[in-house]
């Protein structure tokens, strides 16, 4: 097995990336709504199947069931805290507009929201590798399929917030740069790896099923709740591949 260190680092920059491209893609032109939300299904699935079958088993695991399930349910509530009592809630992905937003300052807290979640998943994914390569790459996959969508929103809430383009795509930046924080941070208290993976865990299923599955459910019809099904599907394949 490649060290986990150095492959949690790797992903995590490409993580990052994503969201680096998630805002140059908001910074210079429009993407359709309706593609975006197709992209948001399938990462909400995989999340979901990822954070339910992969990680909170592995947390019991490692912990006495309490002190797991506690801490799944803290991750949870972390992020609830910061995006309903810090700031106000800011949809993934949406396009916005000026007067939708009513000062500077909010754009600035709602990047703050985003970069709890930013260093999570680099928690989430440097977490995984340690344990095992495997879970490690499925946490990647997980992390990697939200990423683009949320310098998204980085960059749109900036730009909504009347910033410069420059500082929407500054925002994207500093997404990926709290990645590769919660990446390092995961590395140092490697030690720790029994505590950061059930919190991560319930970052992972907060931003699934409270923050992308609602926005994809403003998608009228039937096919998005297939490609929600089918983001979980494709967890099942690649577990059943990996372990066949």
């Amino acid at each position: 097995m490649r060290h986990p260190i150095v492959l949690s680092i790797a992903l995590g920059l490409t993580a990052a990336m994503a969201n680096l491209v998630g805002g140059l893609v908001i910074g210079r032109k429009y993407w359709a709504r309706a593609t975006l939300r197709y992209f948001l299904a399938l990462g909400s699935g995989f999340m979901l199947a990822t954070a339910l079958l992969e990680m909170v088993p592995q947390s019991f695991l490692l912990l006495d069931g309490r002190t797991a399930a506690t801490l799944v349910l803290a991750g949870y509530l972390l992020v609830h805290f910061f995006e309903h009592s810090i700031h106000a809630h800011f949809h993934f992905g949406e396009e916005t507009h000026h007067e939708e937003l009513v000062g500077r300052h909010v754009g600035v807290s709602v990047v703050g929201g985003l970069m709890i979640h930013s260093f999570f998943d680099g928690i989430a994914i440097a977490s995984g590798f340690l344990i095992s390569e495997w879970l490690g790459y499925v946490i990647f996959l997980a992390v990697f399929l939200h990423k683009m969508p949320e310098g998204f929103t980085g960059a749109s809430v900036m730009l909504a917030a009347g910033r410069s383009r420059r500082a929407a795509i500054g925002a994207a930046v500093l997404l990926g740069l709290a990645t590769v924080a919660g990446v390092l941070t995961m590395a140092a208290l490697r030690w720790h790896v029994g505590y950061g993976l059930p919190l991560s865990a319930g970052v992972t299923i907060y931003v699934a099923a409270s923050d992308l599955i609602p926005e994809v459910n403003r998608e009228p019809g039937i096919r998005m709740a297939f490609v929600v099904f089918a983001g979980v599907a494709l967890l099942l394949v690649l577990n059943l591949l990996f372990h066949h």
